[in-house]
């Protein structure tokens, strides 16, 4: 199928969603768990409290006028930027690490940076070699801080990072990891997401971190796109923003701001703002009833902060500039017409989609004229800092408006608590951070996402009684956050322990090795339409006779682009927790629940999802 008709397909079901109840699922689930299955978790019991720690009852802004009204303009500029910055230690990097500030920041230590550049904050990467271990981060968290307080300011920073889970997961093991966006979809539960962004509000706050990039709040209604995909909660609309606003009280709820991304949409893109510039093409109709609402709802929830997207939307601003640095959409549509009145922080500025028309010295001042008030990760911060002084000793930019901006950034870290208390400890990681409540927590959310796509001659459940033996091979993608994996040892280990005989084997040797065998499980990742590896080896094993069966691991429209086979099953990522989950299903110790969030062109429909009879 074409990418236009899939697109078509898309658009037309996630419009009919958007007025309906959602789509039903193609047999109903059963209402009570089988032995071995985690408990679901209950309905959505209502609003979540505010944080009640001391500090965090209210924002104070009398408190952060009076600081404004202390800071030189150097300082106020300042707490604008949000930077990375490298190593694991405030102060003693690794020797490589020192190098790399030394490069690009013109000094050797993240404490350093802090202090010449005034920063508002620093986000955390794995690739910075950030995030090695929860009680490493809350160490550096710490060290950032006493780096902040001792400037002339002493304006504690906002930390943060991307923290999505699924597929997007800057810490790992043994912090826990929870089902992504579009798993979250699948199981239809508001009570579960907005659980999942209280454990992981929770964790992240005990580290430090008081920032998260998610939720995403784009809505996916194309299957080509590279960026979004999973990261997304479906193709609904309605269902969507119910997901986002959960995600949003639960995040928040446990001290930690949430950021509602990508506005005014990324969903419908075929280019990676990474490293292009994509151009949404729907209508101002269609921006109303499909991108909007998530982010309408963020905005009723309460949502700390809204990020931007780097992408051109003609219909919403003609001028072809990213929405990053659009007035009529920061300004006109974020900020006046769904009257958000948080935080609006750019996407990364080192991203090609905002760099391709506007040099780096002009994009910051292009994103603060726009509305917005974080600068997030410029690519060159001393050249974005002068740029944005030079804007306003020219005039350009008026020292009022980056008061405007400085003002919502200290309102948001005292809500946050940040004034009251910015540090943390050991025992406040030990005392979150993989806890044996919220692991068990994880495994019972992942249990409601797992979805059973096609199941023909009911060869699913497996019998563990029967101890079958089992080939488990495919694709095995790096883990998120690098500390779980890879998929097929674990699904072949989960199964084994479940009462299988289960083992992993390279695509290489699938096809000899599979004779003897009761079934071969097959990993799948983003199949491409055509030929392809993945879909030689799926026609190959079919070809023994054994029967196959197909998770996949990551998008959900992976069996459209295969031959039809045994059982067909989406996970929506790859990490332990969600393959757990699909091995409870494969094996029957869990019944199968989830539905999809979207549907897959020319093979289901939204909502389709099977359960065992």
């Amino acid at each position: 199928m074409s990418y236009h008709a899939s697109r078509r397909t898309l658009l037309a079901a996630a419009a009919l969603a958007a007025v309906t109840a959602g789509g039903a699922a193609s047999v109903a689930r059963g209402s009570r768990p089988t032995p071995g299955q985690p408990r679901p978790v209950p309905d959505d019991p209502g609003p979540a409290p505010d944080d009640p720690r001391p500090g965090n009852r209210a924002p104070g802004p009398e408190r952060a006028a009076r600081l404004l009204g202390r800071m030189t303009l150097e300082e106020k500029v300042g707490q604008l930027f949000v930077s990375r910055a490298y190593g694991h230690s405030a102060t003693d990097p690794d020797p490589a690490d020192a190098e790399k500030n030394l490069a690009q920041f013109g000094v050797r230590t993240a404490a350093e940076l802090v202090s010449r550049y005034h920063l508002g904050g620093v986000i955390y990467f794995t690739w910075a070699q950030n995030t090695r271990s929860p009680h490493q981060i809350a160490e550096l968290s710490n060290g950032l801080q006493r780096a902040a307080a001792a400037t002339g300011a002493g304006v504690p920073l906002l930390l943060s990072t991307d923290q999505e889970h699924g597929i997007v997961a800057r810490i790992g093991k043994p912090a826990t990891l929870l089902p992504g966006a579009m798993a979250l979809g699948a199981g239809r539960s508001t009570a579960a997401a907005r659980r999942a962004g209280r454990i992981a509000g929770t964790e992240l706050a005990s580290m430090g971190v008081r920032q998260d990039y998610a939720p995403v709040a784009d809505v996916n209604v194309n299957p080509a796109n590279p960026v979004i995909g999973v990261r997304s909660f479906g193709a609904d609309p309605r269902a969507v923003a119910g997901l986002v606003a959960a995600q949003v009280r639960g995040y928040q709820g446990a001290g930690v701001a949430a950021t509602a991304k990508h506005f005014p949409g990324h969903g419908d893109t075929e280019t990676d703002s990474h490293v292009g510039l994509p151009v949404m093409r729907h209508t101002r109709a269609q921006w109303e009833e499909l991108d909007e609402p998530p982010f309408r709802a963020a905005v009723a929830a309460g949502v700390d902060a809204v990020m931007t997207a780097h992408i051109v939307f003609p219909a919403l601003d003609p001028s072809q500039d990213p929405a990053t640095l659009s007035h009529p959409i920061v300004t006109g549509i974020l900020r006046e017409r769904l009257g958000f009145r948080g935080v609006v922080v750019t996407d990364a500025l080192d991203m090609a989609g905002v760099r391709q028309k506007y040099g780096d010295d002009r994009v910051p001042v292009l994103a603060l004229k726009a509305g917005c008030d974080q600068l997030l990760n410029a690519p060159d911060l001393a050249l974005a800092q002068r740029a944005v002084l030079a804007a306003v000793a020219a005039g350009e930019l008026s020292e009022a408006r980056i008061e405007e901006s400085v003002l919502r950034i200290l309102e948001l870290k005292a809500r946050r608590g940040l004034f009251a208390d910015p540090y943390t400890s050991a025992e406040r990681v030990d005392a979150a951070t993989g806890t044996a409540a919220h692991l068990a927590a994880a495994d019972a959310i992942a249990a409601g996402t797992t979805t059973l796509l096609a199941n023909p001659d009911k060869l699913l459940p497996l019998d563990p009684g029967a101890a079958p033996r089992l080939l488990v091979t495919g694709t095995d993608p790096a883990s998120p956050s690098g500390t779980t994996g890879p998929p097929t040892s674990v699904l072949a280990r989960e199964l084994t322990a479940l009462g299988c005989r289960a083992s992993a084997v390279s695509p290489a040797r699938a096809v000899a090795a599979a004779p003897g065998h009761a079934a071969v499980l097959v990993c799948t990742y983003n199949v491409p339409d055509g030929e392809s590896p993945q879909r030689t080896l799926v026609t190959e094993l079919l070809a023994t006779g054994v029967p196959v069966v197909v998770v996949a691991i990551r998008n959900p429209y992976d069996p459209a682009r295969l031959p039809r086979c045994a059982a067909e099953l989406a996970t929506y990522s790859w990490t332990d927790v969600e393959l757990r989950a699909a091995a409870r299903v494969i094996t029957g110790a869990a019944r199968p629940a989830g539905r999809l969030p979207v549907p897959v062109p020319g093979r289901y429909p939204l909502g389709h999802g099977l359960a065992y009879g």
